[in-house]
Formats: C-alpha cells, structure tokens, sequence
C-alpha cells in the first residue's frame, strides 16, 4: 500500500495531461476511423506492437527486430494502400469534427423515392443507372463525373436520365440524401458467360460491384427490367418493395432498436476505458524504461523544536538518499530541492530515537525514493540553562628552563556558558583554547577563544568569547638566584 502511495505521489501534472491528451487523441482515432476498413487494420498494427513490447521484455532480440521491421513496412503499406479512404475521412467541411462529437450519422437515403423513380423509368423505358456505394472508397474507379451535389426527388432522377440531358448515359452516385456526381464512366467487366442481350449499363454495372463493395440498380432501356447487381450476384426486381429491401440491406437503414443503440454507446464507452489504459501503460513502460538514478547527501533539517530545549547531540547530521526518475527530469533536480525533515514536536529531554520513513523526505513530483540511509537517527535534547564559571587557561608543554612564570592575569576571569541542563552539571570550568608554553620567551599578552565542548554550549550575551591572558615571565639566572 505504501508502494501504492509512493507512485501516485510521483505523478506530476504533466503525466496526467500527457496521458490524458493521447488518451483522447487515440479515442478520436477510434471514433473517427471506425467504420473504416483501414481500422481493421490498424487493429492488427497494434497487437504487433502489443507483441513486440513483450518480446523487448522477455529478451527475444531477434523477434522483437523483425516485429518491428513488419510494423513498419505494414504502415507504409496502410497509408499507400487506403490513402483515398484516409483522405475522405481526413477531408471534412467542420474541422471541429476531429476534434470534438462523434461523426453524424450520414442522412438517411430516401428510398421510397428511389424504388419510385426507379419503377417509373422502368414503366417509361428510360435507361438508368444508379451506384450506392458501400464502405469502400471508389474514386479510383469511376471517371469523368460531373459533380452535381442536388437533393435526391423523383422529377431530379427522372431529368438526369431524360435522353435529352448529355449525361444521361452516365451512372449517378447517390451518397446520402444526394445525388453526389452525373454522368460517371463505371469500368466495364469482361465476364464472357453474361447473357448476350446485357449491354453496356449491366457491363459497367457489373464491372464496379466486381471491384468494390457498392450496390449498382440498373433500368434496362429496351427491355425495360430492373435488375439490382452487388458483387457478382445480379438481382432481377419485379416490385418496388423489393427494391427497398435490397436497398435498405446495402445501406444499413433498417430500423435500429433500443438495443443496438445501447451496444453502440456501450462500445464506445469501452473504447474510452481502453484508450486510458493503453495509453497509460504506454507511459509506465517509457518512463519507467528511461529511468535515471542520482544519489544526494541531503542535510536533516529539525521542525517544531521545543524553544526551551536545545538539540545536544546528533548520531547524523544528513541522509543519503539514493533517487529515480524519467532522464529528462532528473537532470533538472538538485539537492536543494529534496528535503528531509523530522518532527521534534514530540521530543523529550533525553534521547529521542527517530525512523526515517518516506514521509520525512519532501521531492519534487515525478521523482521517486529508490533508498536512503541511515533510516534511524538518535537525537539528543536538553533544557537550556545558564552557568557562571571560573576561565582557566589550558597551557600546554612547558616554558624554555630559564624562564619562570611569574604572574598570569585572566580578563574576564568568569564567563556566564548557556547549554543544556545535564551538561552544565558536570562542567565546572571553562577552558581556554591550547597556549603553548615554549612560544613565550618574554613577558606577554596573548588573547584566545574559550575552548567550549560540546559545541553546543554558549557564551551568554553580554559576556566576552575571546580571553585576553597577561603573562608575566622573569629570566632565572644562572646560579638558581
């Protein structure tokens, strides 16, 4: 659980904007390309991916380089391959459909006013031949069509295929609600066992349903038959219903209930979800991959400090902790930005034993601790109190043998020390710092610091830290007068 809370405190803002953004980025993905056959395929890249992600951490070189080298010609491949259906989903009139919403529902084709018009040509003998493309783009294989871009209604198809009107040998394509292009060129098969009497509509009929998933209705113009042709499947129509039903198969308008609405929000609710977690554990494989290590001395610092008690004696005065993180950011950390602190609101006079946890030491975010030591520190507290005491100097050798030391004046001769309490009861004098006896040759004044140990105790204010000595000598002479 520590663990847990460990990581989560090592989360940045940024980690979260970042996965978050190609979370979003990877779910309009979805959104955008579902309906695609182009997805599918992507689908395919992923698990690949997927794939050569676990070869990497298994160790299998030599399978995680050839995963990659299909991963990359299977790219190159898909954009080459489905670029025109990239394109037509790339090219929308609201750029903010990329960005935001899901894709509208392409406007219901009306077909009863197709089946209607369609029957009418047959009744009139008018020659017509009417594309439905499916989910396959076909700009490659039409040619010559005049963009019309006109709302679908009976008079306008009945006009178009008029034999007055110069594109009315050319095939219309029906997208939607309109009428996209006129007087399209379809390919042409070249099936020998097609019946003699088909001519060059049902021939460019069934050219395009060959090579691509649309559905063509063609109106013979001597005969004056209906036949619907989808892949290599020629349908005669004899009613308008049936005409309907075969349309409505093509396009997906039957009705859809509340259950198929529910599923498609269910779907897309798990893609959200999955989008998140792929991307996250995307995120925790490369941050995790690029982690760097830096180890600082960190000085403690002591928080919530009695006033009344002083800090005697510490068993460390820094931790070494040992960090981790992403390369990038660890570059950016310093010492001072790690901080260790212990709380001594708690403390006792005394020895005070404290364990350094995770929670004593403060880091920046995205860093974590990967160890530190020591991880118990003994801390010593006292009372502070004040002491007078007698100054004696600390000398130290001995004078030259013709010298005697006759008179030693101290100034000031007392001095008030503050420390702690249980200090101060064993010391009795304070000392000056080390004069050495042989650097005095003549009479002389020598000022000094006291020597105070520990370093914890103080001279009071008010009272001097530096010892002025007057050292009086006299020359001894020869015969010991």
């Amino acid at each position: 659980m520590n663990g847990f809370l460990i990581f989560l405190q090592s989360i940045r803002w940024q980690d979260i904007v970042d996965i978050t953004l190609n979370s979003y980025i990877l779910f309009r993905c979805y959104v955008i390309f579902r309906i695609t056959n182009a997805f599918r395929i992507l689908i395919g890249l992923a698990f690949l991916w997927i794939f050569q992600r676990i070869a990497v951490a298994i160790g299998l070189i030599v399978t995680s380089w050839v995963i990659q080298g299909i991963t990359a010609v299977a790219a190159l491949i898909i954009i080459v391959v489905f670029r025109n259906e990239i394109r037509s989903v790339l090219q929308v009139k609201n750029i903010k459909m990329l960005f935001w919403g899901f894709p509208q529902q392409p406007f219901h084709t009306p077909i009863q006013i197709i089946a209607e018009s369609v029957m009418d040509l047959s009744r009139k003998r008018i020659g017509a031949l009417i594309v439905f493309p499916g989910r396959e783009d076909i700009t490659e294989k039409i040619q010559n069509g005049i963009l019309w871009d006109g709302a679908i209604s009976k008079e306008m198809i009945t006009s178009i295929f008029w034999e007055d009107n110069p594109v009315h040998d050319g095939a219309v394509i029906v997208e939607g609600d309109r009428i996209r292009e006129v007087g399209v060129i379809l390919p042409l098969s070249h099936r020998h066992e097609l019946p003699s009497h088909y001519g060059t509509r049902h021939r460019a009929a069934m050219g395009l349903a060959e090579s691509t998933d649309s559905l063509v209705v063609v109106v013979s113009e001597e005969r004056g038959t209906i036949q619907v042709v989808k892949g290599a499947t020629i349908t005669p129509i004899f009613k308008k219903d049936d005409l309907e039903r075969q349309l409505e198969q093509h396009l997906g308008l039957m009705v859809k209930d509340q259950t198929i609405r529910k599923k498609e929000r269910r779907e897309i609710c798990i893609a959200a979800v999955v989008s998140v977690i792929l991307i996250t554990s995307i995120w925790l494989s490369i941050t995790r991959g690029l982690d760097s290590l830096v180890t600082f001395e960190i000085p403690i610092e002591y928080m919530n400090r009695n006033p009344g008690m002083e800090i005697m004696d510490a068993s460390v005065s820094s931790i070494k902790i040992q960090l981790g993180g992403s390369g990038p950011l660890m570059r950016t950390v310093r010492p001072d930005h790690v901080r260790v602190k212990i709380d001594l609101g708690k403390s006792v006079v005394g020895q005070n034993i404290y364990t350094i946890t995770h929670e004593n030491i403060s880091l920046p975010p995205g860093i974590v601790i990967k160890s530190f030591e020591p991880s118990v520190v003994d801390v010593s507290l006292d009372v502070l109190d004040k002491k007078d005491m007698p100054v004696q100097v600390d000398w130290t050798g001995k004078l030259p043998e013709n010298l005697r030391m006759e008179k030693v004046k101290i100034d000031p001769n007392t001095v008030q020390i503050i420390g702690g309490r249980q200090i101060l009861k064993n010391i009795t004098t304070a000392y000056t710092e080390k004069i050495p006896l042989e650097s005095i040759q003549t009479s002389r004044t020598i000022i000094v610091n006291l020597a105070l140990s520990p370093a914890s105790l103080k001279v009071a204010p008010g009272f001097k830290d530096k010892i002025t000595v007057d050292c009086t000598v006299r020359a001894i002479p020869k015969n010991g007068q």
